[in-house]
């Protein structure tokens, strides 16, 4: 078949690999004379193969079903030659032939956006980011194969349902070795995760719709857990009668006067360690989670632990400030530390970072905009979740308040007085 705008089809035997008078055929395409051969998985009989006619001759029952099968093929060439025309794409043959094996980006499924998606933040992203963005995948994958009972589906059939039922999903799915079902919250980061990857999709336009337009998360609000005044030092005082949680308590203490990271921490040398714009030593450092620069003015309590651990063996060896120690061991060991002291808190080491926000830097009068800088944060409703949590920095500027306004009202009063004499 060939028209006026040099596009064309025909079928061919490839008669050199003809086996039991059994040869395979081949669709060519030729656009604009470049041409483009598709196996079709079907086999002719070289004896019946009119080659002039590009059909099976005769009328027996192998004929007329490869025939029709000819026909079937043709049309659906032509068809997606007039969809590429109406589409106004520039046709070439390659891209007919990918479009006829559903190789194009309207036939991409979601297993292809999350091996794009990995390949693409795999040298941007933190280990710990790629990591998590695992599990969520890991559980796409047993969504489709437990609810959907399949591996994989098209871009396309992406939905506002899918999105509910995948949630669902997850609500009611309870983790091997978990102690309990999936919080709410925990849902949320997976549905957040997930929808990052289909809006990498939405914007190389492997995706025509974005099916989260309509979605909207739900999260708990939760306190972030910290230690008061007296619990923090309550730790600092403890007489630990082990070296391994000393050097924890260090770690997790430092944290607490400077807001850094366990990640973070265990990778500081003294490169990091530079004489600020007030002339006193600062710390420059980068998050990993970020990549954020951060600078952080070096408080005496957390100069007192690096003195104390200037000379020390271990860090002579890894070039470090502290001893490194992994941060499954670091967590563990501070429940250890949390029983000694008697403290009733589940204490991890990110509640360091927590009770640097509120404790030593907000409830001590530090403005928002600094620990939001001191901490990273690239935007400062992410620091205000600290601020809703410290009572007794609210109950100090009412206090302030109540005085400033009582002093107001007495001075009101005065002039008053002074106006009648």
């Amino acid at each position: 078949m060939r028209s006026s705008n040099t596009f064309a089809v025909l079928f061919w035997t490839y008669t050199s690999r003809a086996k039991n008078n059994q040869a395979p055929i081949y669709a060519r395409i030729t656009v604009n004379g470049k041409k483009a051969n598709i196996s079709l998985k079907f086999k002719a009989d070289i004896r019946t193969w009119d080659s002039n006619k590009q059909r099976a001759k005769g009328n027996s029952e192998d004929s007329r079903i490869l025939n029709q099968y000819l026909d079937r093929v043709r049309a659906q060439i032509v068809q997606c030659y007039h969809d590429l025309k109406f589409r106004g794409r520039l046709i070439t043959s390659d891209l007919l032939k990918a479009k006829y094996l559903g190789e194009t980006d309207n036939f991409k499924t979601l297993q292809n956006l999350i091996e794009y998606h990995t390949l693409k933040t795999e040298k941007t992203l933190a280990k710990g980011t790629l990591k998590n963005f695992s599990v969520t995948q890991g559980y796409l994958k047993k969504y489709l194969k437990d609810v959907l009972k399949t591996s994989d589906v098209y871009l396309k059939e992406l939905n506002y349902k899918f999105i509910c039922d995948f949630a669902s999903f997850l609500h009611s799915y309870w983790p091997k070795g978990h102690p309990k079902a999936m919080g709410n919250n925990t849902v949320m980061k997976h549905i957040q995760r997930f929808r990052k990857i289909i809006t990498l999709g939405y914007h190389i336009e492997w995706i025509e719709k974005d099916p989260f337009v309509r979605w909207k998360p739900t999260y708990e609000k939760r306190e972030r857990s910290f230690l008061t005044d007296n619990e923090l030092s309550n730790i600092e005082t403890y007489i630990l009668p082990i070296e391994r949680l000393e050097r924890v308590r260090d770690l997790f203490l430092f944290s607490c006067y400077t807001g850094i990271a366990y990640v973070d921490i265990v990778k500081l040398s003294k490169n990091n360690i530079v004489i600020g714009i007030d002339g006193y030593s600062w710390i420059f450092t980068n998050r990993q989670k970020t990549k954020a620069p951060v600078k952080i003015p070096i408080l005496p309590k957390a100069q007192a632990l690096l003195n104390k651990y200037k000379n020390h063996s271990m860090t002579r060896i890894s070039n470090t400030l502290f001893p490194v120690i992994t941060n499954e061991k670091v967590n563990l060991y501070l429940k250890e530390i949390a029983i000694l002291c008697g403290l009733q808190k589940n204490l991890t080491f990110h509640m360091a970072r927590h009770t640097f926000a509120t404790t030593v830097t907000l409830s001590n009068g530090v403005p928002i905009e600094t620990v939001s800088k001191i901490l990273g944060h690239s935007k400062i409703a992410s620091t205000q979740i600290y601020a809703r949590v410290v009572e007794r920095k609210i109950s100090t500027d009412i206090a302030a308040l109540k005085i400033k306004l009582s002093n107001t009202n007495n001075n009101n009063h005065e002039q008053q007085n002074r106006l009648v004499k």
